[in-house]
């Protein structure tokens, strides 16, 4: 049977005041999240940490896909909260987070997401990105606009096309799932992470064996190149 040992931990970087970031580690029902709440929009402590809230009172009396369908759920009734909320509000208030979770059960893991929070797995040495940004600049790469290397450092970077909390009435995740090997390394994180480290740089980093946390490492390799976003990552080892 395959066991799993998983790490997190969210910094508010060296620019923001408060971290808007929350995560969510829960090896006892193989679940894990990351939730990021919305640049430049209102309260997104609230939305990120709502999402979390609920997800954590889910139990392990499910199966893998009554699981999986238990998050959608969840995450549906938090999207809708959060859309009261707002309009209660009024004056255009946007209480917004974006969302991705992992989870694993009897050798296959599952994958949700909306926004620019990622899912990635390291696997044979190599690091694949599970998730696809919900973003205006990844739309721009699909058109052909603009170059992959380009995305990150786009002025637009920091706009996200889909989220939880949303104008949208209806939430839309995203899903991929597959089957989980040993050895693998998944590596859920907050945009924070990506926009300041490379895609190497996340692999050297996540290969490196040492008594130090992988999210840890990976937090400080981001704060030393001065992180202008809270920073979160969770990293999940299946052995």
């Amino acid at each position: 049977m395959l066991q799993t040992q998983s790490w997190a931990a969210t910094d508010v970087g060296t620019v923001r005041k408060h971290n808007e970031d929350n995560l969510l580690c829960r090896p006892d029902i193989g679940l894990w999240v990351v939730a990021d709440g919305a640049g430049g929009h209102d309260s997104g402590e609230v939305a990120s940490g709502m999402i979390v809230a609920e997800l954590n009172k889910l139990d392990g009396h499910h199966t893998g896909s009554e699981l999986l369908s238990e998050v959608r759920l969840t995450v549906s009734r938090v999207h809708a909260a959060l859309r009261e909320e707002a309009a209660r509000r009024g004056g255009n208030a946007v209480i917004a987070s974006t969302f991705v979770s992992l989870i694993i059960r009897d050798g296959h893991f599952a994958c949700l997401w909306a926004g620019d929070s990622r899912a990635y797995l390291l696997r044979g040495g190599q690091l694949l990105q599970v998730s696809r940004d919900h973003s205006l600049v990844q739309e721009l790469v699909d058109s052909g606009n603009l170059n992959e290397a380009d995305a990150e450092h786009h002025p637009h970077a920091n706009i996200i096309t889909r989220a939880v909390g949303a104008e949208e009435e209806t939430l839309e995740l995203d899903k991929v799932i597959g089957r989980v090997e040993p050895g693998d390394i998944f590596l859920l994180c907050s945009d924070g992470l990506t926009k300041t480290l490379s895609n190497p740089e996340l692999q050297t980093l996540l290969s490196k064996q040492d008594s130090v946390p992988p999210p840890d490492r990976l937090i400080a390799a981001a704060i030393a190149q001065n992180v202008n976003d809270n920073v979160t990552a969770v990293v999940i080892a299946v052995q």
